[in-house]
């Protein structure tokens, strides 16, 4: 499946993937609240429902985008200059004065598995960052010209899954460390905010421009 997509695409599409995950989020947020406060057992069971939510959202694109591509030709422009504004938003969001950092210590009452499992899914559905990434940014990485859109959409889904199960792991698994570290040292927290907010901005500038799939 992966001659279905050249690899500078896939791997530019990767990189979308991980800045997004990386930055700051409902998912992240509760995801880290959880950990932070009921363990990291509690972490993991809430990233599964995250999860089967990523999944839900890769079969809505596949079949919603394949129709929309053959039925509307001028989709793609319409969907990458969204999806451009939303990256461009987001990094507004992380430079902006006052952000705050997901990774702060909050009290919350403990959960049970079916809870946690059900909550990270919503959290999932209902992310904005989850809905652009699949709705607006995913369909600028198809290629036409390579034909059977709907592998293409499913091979970028899988691969946006994978990094962001992935990297959302570590996040639980790392952090009680990070917020200790974070706690008291602002200047780090300002140093995570304005990369995230710089690499956002950089592929929001790049989406805008590049018109070479339209």
């Amino acid at each position: 499946m992966t001659a279905l997509i050249s690899v500078p695409t896939l791997a530019a599409f990767a990189a979308v993937a991980l800045a997004m995950v990386l930055t700051p989020g409902p998912n992240m947020a509760y995801l880290v609240s959880r950990t932070i406060c009921q363990g990291r057992a509690a972490g993991l069971i809430s990233l599964g429902g995250v999860g089967i939510g990523f999944v839900i959202y890769v079969l809505l694109a596949a079949f919603g985008i394949t129709a929309l591509l053959f039925a509307v030709p001028l989709a793609y422009d319409a969907l990458r200059l969204a999806g451009a504004a939303y990256l461009g938003w987001m990094a507004w969001n992380a430079l902006k004065p006052g952000g705050a950092s997901p990774f702060q210590v909050r009290n919350l009452p403990a959960d049970s598995h079916r809870r946690l499992f059900s909550m990270g899914l919503l959290t999932s559905l209902l992310n904005p960052k989850v809905a652009a990434l699949y709705l607006s940014l995913l369909p600028q990485f198809i290629e036409p010209a390579s034909g059977n859109i709907l592998g293409q959409t499913v091979l970028l889904g899988m691969t946006q899954i994978t990094i962001s199960l992935t990297v959302n792991a570590l996040i639980v698994l790392a952090a009680g460390a990070v917020s200790a570290f974070l706690t008291g040292r602002p200047f780090w927290t300002l140093v995570q905010r304005w990369l995230m907010g710089t690499v956002l901005a950089a592929l929001a500038v790049r989406m805008a421009l590049d018109t070479s799939r339209r």
